[in-house]
Parts: structure tokens; C-alpha cells; sequence
């Protein structure tokens, strides 16, 4: 039987058409594969970038606290405006924004202070692409990573058991008060409650407090004499030194005879910080210098004067002083040699918070006469604290990203 032939003439081209059809798609589905591995790889390296920029912003602002103290802590801490109200950081930022190292990207953002020892760091990180490319960070194209860093303030671990707290004896004469009660500064708003009530004096071991005319000392005890007292109690605090506290001081002078020179100062209605008499205002807590609360470190071994109108914040004197008149200090006083106070200028105290007498430079009894009183002030001490030290990070959880 014969054989039928078939025509199989032009399969070879559609079997070539077919492969080329089968090759073409699996080009292209491999170019389509590369090119999302490629902005896969792309993206995740300006995220990563993003992030790393943000972060390295984040503690920037933790490392350099220090040198903004004035502007970080002082925001609204009596209330005026919105506690969410925010201070840039890096200062000016984000415009310009900040350059990361290695250049691998820019990153600014904002502080905002939640209350008085609690700070939200809101830094917003972008890649190298879109840092150098304004059309593509118009489109909504590069990385961008936002992240929120909560800080703490960072206090030093300021004992204060006590009113006055003295290395050696203790006299105390005239129409002075001595008191451990907790007392709030007239006019200071968000103190929060009282604290429990102190000693009135807190003397080391061996010592005598001698009380005459119409003095008074009150506490819980009105005395304490405290074994654990020692030249340590009035040069370190926790993990900070008195050595390490006056090297932060935002004022140093050598002791010397003030006068009534120190007093508040403001210029085109600003504190004029400048002035290195300016110690703050607390009489007027509202007022220009009113959030101002420097360390003032007073140099030399001599006896300072001082009989002027008022401060507060940390003051920090190596040798002795000698206060008259009606000059006022609010918040924490850590004295190395004597302490002599004398009238009170209708004044209702010298020292409203913590003050602390070492008595090591010239040997004599702290003399406390007049009506110079010495008042316990948790509110003073607290704040002299909070405006006075850096911010860290929280130990656990201190950073999340923000959307």
C-alpha cells in the first residue's frame, strides 16, 4: 500500500517562531526578576541608609545635650504654651539637614519635652539618593525612615536628707529658721506634692549643733548627727564628682566681694545670659530669666560675699562663704569651707532647697545668725536638677519607628 506523503513544509519556521516566543518571555521574565531584585536591593539599602542616618541624628542630639542644656530643658517648664511645643535639633534642622557620616545621608528633626525629666527625640533620616536629589524627594521617591528616641534627664544622685547638711558644728543664733519641712517657692507653679520632712541639720559624727536666742530648728529629727557623713557626702554624688559637677558649670568666677551685684539681667527683653552676674530670677519664675538655672562655680580658697539679690540653679563654692543682706538662692549650694550668713533683709530665706557645708578649707564653726533662714525645698532641688543636667536614653525600649 502506498505510503500517503504529508507537506510538512514550514514547521521549521513555526517551531523557530514558538522557541523565540518561549526565550523571549524568559528574558524578559528574567530582566523583569533582576530589575525588582534590583529595587528590592535598592530600596532596602535606602531604608537601611535612611534608618542609620536617623539613628546617628537621634544620638547626636544624646551625645551633644550638654552643650544645649539652656535650650533643651527650659522649654515651657512653668507652663507657658504647649508642653508638646518642640525645639529643632540639630539646631536650624531640618532645613538645612544634617550630613551623616561617610556621607550616607542627611537626617533633622525636633525635641519635644513631655515633662520635666521626660524628652521625645522625633529624627527623620533620608538616604544618600534622595539627599542629593530635591526632584526625587518631590515625587515621594528615596528612603526616609522617621524614628522617636525617648531620653530622661539624667541627675546626679543628689542625697538630701536634710536642711542643712554640715561636716562640722553648727551655730545657730538670732530669729533664723532652720526647717526640714518641705517648703514650695512662692510663685512656682507644677511643684507637684511635698516631699516628707528632713532633718532640719545634718551633722557628722562628733559634732555640736549649738542653738541660742530665739533660733529655731525644726525636722525629723530637728538634729540628726549621721555616722555616714564624711568628706565623700560633699564631693561625690553618685557617679559624678564635685570636680566633674564644676567642670559643667555654666558660670566660674573667683571668689570675690559681689556685693548687690548679683541680680537678674535682660537685654531687648531676653535673659541676657552673657552676664555673669545673672543667676536667674526666681522671685519671678514667669519673667525672661525665670527658666534660667545655671551652675555657678566660685573659685579660690578665700571667703566670697555675696549681698545681692538672688539665683538659683547649682552653686558650687570652693572656699568659703559669707552671705548678708537679702540675697536668695534657690535649688542646690554645696559650700567646701565655712558658711556665715548674717541678717535676712526681709527676705523669707538665704537658701531655699538643699545646702550643703563641708567646713574643709578653714576650720571654724557655720554661723548662722540673724534672720537668715535655711528652708527645704524638694521643688527647688528637683528643678535645679532637671535644668542643670544632660538627657539619656531610656535603658530598655528607647527608640520605636514613627509613622
Amino acid at each position: 500500500m502506498k505510503g500517503i506523503v504529508r507537506d510538512e513544509r514550514g514547521m521549521a519556521l513555526a517551531l523557530a517562531i514558538v522557541a523565540l516566543v518561549i526565550v523571549g518571555a524568559l528574558v524578559a521574565g528574567a530582566f523583569f526578576s533582576a530589575t525588582q531584585e534590583q529595587r528590592a536591593g535598592t530600596n532596602t539599602r535606602g531604608g537601611l541608609q535612611a534608618f542609620g542616618a536617623a539613628e546617628e541624628g537621634g544620638y547626636e542630639v544624646i551625645d551633644n545635650w550638654s552643650s544645649y542644656i539652656p535650650t533643651y530643658n527650659t522649654r515651657h517648664i512653668y507652663g507657658v504654651g504647649s508642653p508638646l511645643d518642640s525645639v529643632a535639633v540639630p539646631p536650624n534642622a531640618p532645613g538645612p539637614w544634617a550630613a551623616a557620616a561617610h556621607a550616607t545621608g542627611v537626617y533633622g528633626g525636633y525635641l519635644y519635652k513631655l515633662n520635666g525629666e521626660l524628652y521625645l527625640v522625633d529624627m527623620t533620616g533620608r538616604d544618600s539618593t534622595s539627599a542629593t536629589n530635591a526632584a526625587l524627594v518631590q515625587s515621594g521617591g528615596g528612603g526616609r525612615m522617621r524614628l522617636g528616641l525617648i531620653a530622661r534627664i539624667r541627675p546626679l544622685q543628689f542625697q538630701t536628707p536634710a536642711a542643712l547638711t554640715t561636716g562640722n558644728g553648727n551655730t545657730v543664733g538670732g530669729n533664723t529658721v532652720i526647717n526640714g519641712t518641705d517648703q514650695v517657692p512662692s510663685g512656682w507653679p507644677n511643684c507637684g506634692p511635698l516631699d516628707s520632712t528632713r532633718a532640719g541639720i545634718r551633722a557628722a559624727s562628733g559634732n555640736t549643733v549649738t542653738i541660742s536666742g530665739n533660733a529655731t530648728v525644726v525636722g525629723t529629727p530637728p538634729v540628726l548627727i549621721d555616722t555616714s557623713v564624711h568628706d565623700n557626702t560633699f564631693s561625690q554624688f553618685g557617679g559624678t564628682s564635685y570636680t566633674q559637677l564644676a567642670a559643667q558649670a555654666t558660670i566660674t568666677l573667683p571668689g570675690q566681694n559681689f556685693a548687690t551685684s548679683i541680680a537678674p539681667a535682660v537685654t531687648n527683653g531676653q535673659c541676657d545670659r552673657t552676664v555673669q552676674t545673672n543667676w536667674g530670677d526666681a522671685l519671678n519664675p514667669t519673667q525672661p530669666c525665670g527658666t534660667y538655672f545655671p551652675i555657678v562655680h566660685i573659685t579660690g580658697t578665700g571667703t566670697t560675699t555675696i549681698n545681692g539679690t538672688q539665683g538659683q540653679g547649682i552653686l558650687l563654692v570652693d572656699g568659703s562663704l559669707a552671705i548678708q543682706g537679702g540675697f536668695q538662692w534657690y535649688g542646690i549650694a554645696i559650700i567646701q569651707g565655712n558658711l556665715k550668713t548674717a541678717g535676712g533683709g526681709g527676705s523669707v530665706a538665704h537658701f531655699f532647697g538643699a545646702t550643703m557645708v563641708h567646713d574643709s578649707v578653714s576650720v571654724g564653726s557655720n554661723q548662722v545668725t540673724g534672720s537668715a533662714n535655711i528652708l527645704y525645698s524638694s521643688c527647688a532641688i528637683v528643678r535645679a536638677l532637671e535644668m542643670t543636667q544632660p538627657g539619656a536614653l531610656m535603658r530598655s525600649r528607647s527608640w520605636v519607628a514613627l509613622f
